[in-house]
């Protein structure tokens, strides 16, 4: 049998496991020893800097995605004087921009690393963000086109790169963290989304006490002009801008990370070409040669003794055509999307509610004041909600476990969300926002994380990435109904004095797909302590029972990797 060859890549944050057993020849012998080193590894400052590499992409994506509430507040007032506020359709459109995007990138970036690679990927989708970003914080109108159309596209792009960064950076840290801890990493990750929030909503207080001078010189939005526009016209920019700082820290780690072994096993088999695109790589060439014949020999090898199924097409159909897998993956693709209907709904409309429950608005005697308000009311509701929920689900979710999480975080936001709209004329704004705050927090210790952590787990390697993407984008198709089709009814037959008449209706039928979350969970199932062989059914060798053992070799005092199998340990009983 041919010997594999190096896979490249490795640095501070992401180990490579698979060169440690490159000299082992059986390629299931070999996956099962790596495979046991990542999963039993005891939890250090090594899964730290991996959680904070895939974290800070978590973090860009959030800060992106929940600025909105805030950029399309300024738009209104510079781009549409004398109103201080931009169309409800232009206001939509913009908060759908993102999410179309994601819903691309999805589905696009999460196929592409099953089939290509999760190395080859990672990092690419940071790039699109970044760029989209910073072209945002520079667009401007022109005679031809307006701003909103340029927003827009800008926001479309970023939202291809924000939706790759959720199968990746789910299905990566999934691949690399220890089975005991797994839930925790990868809900760390996904809990940089709370501390994206945070920092959007600080920019803004700060940007806001900067330019208070220039603020305080109108009454209202709607008379924000001259200085004051500018001011506002510098505030959005600054805001969409320092999105792209943390993505630049972040990017060197994810493009240089190694492939993870359980995609260098179960998909790629073809270590001879790897080695020698490297090799390529260094030498100013554009890709490698192998010699053919041992890579064909290699993969020949590889074909005939490797237990786990090859990924096709016909496997593919094959494996969903099965109605336990086809059961696995409509719970995680319903969950994620009853979800993202209210969880977006309410989330990218944050400046909107605190309007209408009269917070920012009250006792406002300038454009300041209104902006000020905003921004500690976003403070309020992320410092006191979401961030405390996200944490609580790291520290929870390995002991109690993914499916009662989101079980109860599916209950208790349709008693939320039905006593705040069926008492929403009852109760005072204060009243309102103790309870939207509350709501904040079981989305976070609820489903908004376990939704995000349960598609990285259980599908089989060679299908992971793709059907993470799929739950996912799943999600972004909820939440794009969310925003376009019932966050908008809010204002229903509006008048001067009552800009959102249907608010209460809003918030009842978010109620309803609420509870529609809490049967869709009936279809996942747990994943807490097992192994993602365990989870799929892959050739797992702690399901089997053919747990590695590390074995001294007797000549030369080297130490031999041999597998465990049953007749090995009586041999080893015996003596």
């Amino acid at each position: 049998m041919a010997a594999a060859m190096k896979t490249s890549g490795g640095n501070n944050a992401y180990h490579n496991f698979h060169n440690d057993f490159i000299h082992i020849q059986d390629p299931n012998e070999r996956r099962r020893l790596a495979l046991a080193e990542v999963d039993k590894a005891p939890f250090g400052w090594y899964h730290v800097r991996a959680v904070v590499v895939a974290g800070v992409g978590f973090f860009t994506d959030s800060y992106d995605i929940f600025a909105v509430s805030l950029l399309t507040l300024m738009l209104g007032i510079v781009y549409y004087p004398g109103v201080g506020s931009m169309p409800t359709n232009s206001d939509t459109a913009i908060k759908l921009a993102t999410s179309a995007g994601t819903v691309i990138g999805q589905l696009g970036f999460g196929s592409l690393a099953d089939i290509v690679g999760r190395k080859r990927m990672y990092g690419l989708e940071l790039i699109v963000i970044i760029f989209a970003t910073l072209a945002q914080a520079l667009a401007s109108s022109s005679p031809s086109i307006d701003i909103i159309g340029v927003i827009i596209f800008w926001r479309v792009l970023m939202g291809v790169g924000i939706g790759g960064d959720y199968p990746l950076s789910s299905i990566i840290t999934s691949e690399f963290a220890t089975t005991k801890w797994r839930g925790a990493m990868m809900g760390a990750v996904f809990a940089m989304q709370g501390l994206g929030q945070l920092c959007a909503a600080f920019v803004m207080l700060f940007l806001t006490l900067g330019f208070k001078d220039s603020l305080e010189t109108s009454s209202k939005p709607a008379t924000c002009t001259g200085g004051c526009a500018l001011a506002v016209d510098k505030m959005w920019r600054v805001l969409i801008g320092f999105g792209a700082v943390p993505g630049c820290i972040a990017l060197y780690y994810r493009l240089t990370i190694p492939e993870t072994p359980r995609y260098t096993f179960d998909v790629a088999r073809d270590v001879e070409k790897a080695q020698d695109d490297v090799k390529a790589y260094i030498n100013g060439k554009a890709e490698g040669t192998p010699d053919e014949v041992a890579r064909a020999t290699a993969l020949r090898d590889t074909a005939a003794t490797m237990t786990v199924p090859k990924a096709s097409w016909a496997d593919f159909f094959s494996h969903y055509s099965k109605l336990k897998n086809a059961k696995l993956l409509a719970g995680t693709a319903l969950s994620w999307c009853f979800l993202d209907i209210a969880y977006y709904g309410v989330s990218l409309n944050n400046a909107v509610i605190l309007q209408a429950i009269g917070y920012s608005t009250a006792g406002a005697h300038n454009t300041y004041e209104i902006l000020y308000n905003t921004a500690v009311g976003n403070l309020i509701i992320v410092l006191a909600g979401a961030v405390p929920g996200y944490w609580v689900t790291v520290f929870t979710v390995d002991t109690v476990g993914r499916k009662p999480i989101q079980f109860m975080g599916f209950g208790i936001l349709t008693v939320l969300f039905v006593v705040m709209g069926f008492a929403y004329w009852h109760l005072t704004p204060n009243g309102l926002l103790a309870i939207f705050v509350l709501a904040q927090f079981f989305f976070n210790f609820g489903p908004n994380a376990t939704t995000f952590i349960v598609p990285g787990e259980c599908f089989p390697t060679r299908y992971r990435s793709t059907s993470h993407g799929i739950s996912a984008a799943s999600g972004k198709i909820g939440s794009i109904i969310g925003q376009g089709a019932i966050a908008p009814l809010r204002t229903r037959g509006a008048s001067p004095g009552n800009p959102n008449p249907w608010m209460d209706h809003v918030l009842e039928i978010y109620a309803l797909f609420m509870l529609l979350g809490v049967f869709s969970t009936t279809l996942i199932p747990e994943t807490k302590r097992k192994t993602l062989e365990e989870l799929s059914g892959d050739d797992d060798y702690a399901a089997s029972g053919n747990h590695p053992l590390v074995i001294p070799a007797q000549s030369s005092g080297s130490v031999t990797h041999e597998p465990a199998t049953s007749d090995k340990r009586v041999a080893d009983e015996s003596a």
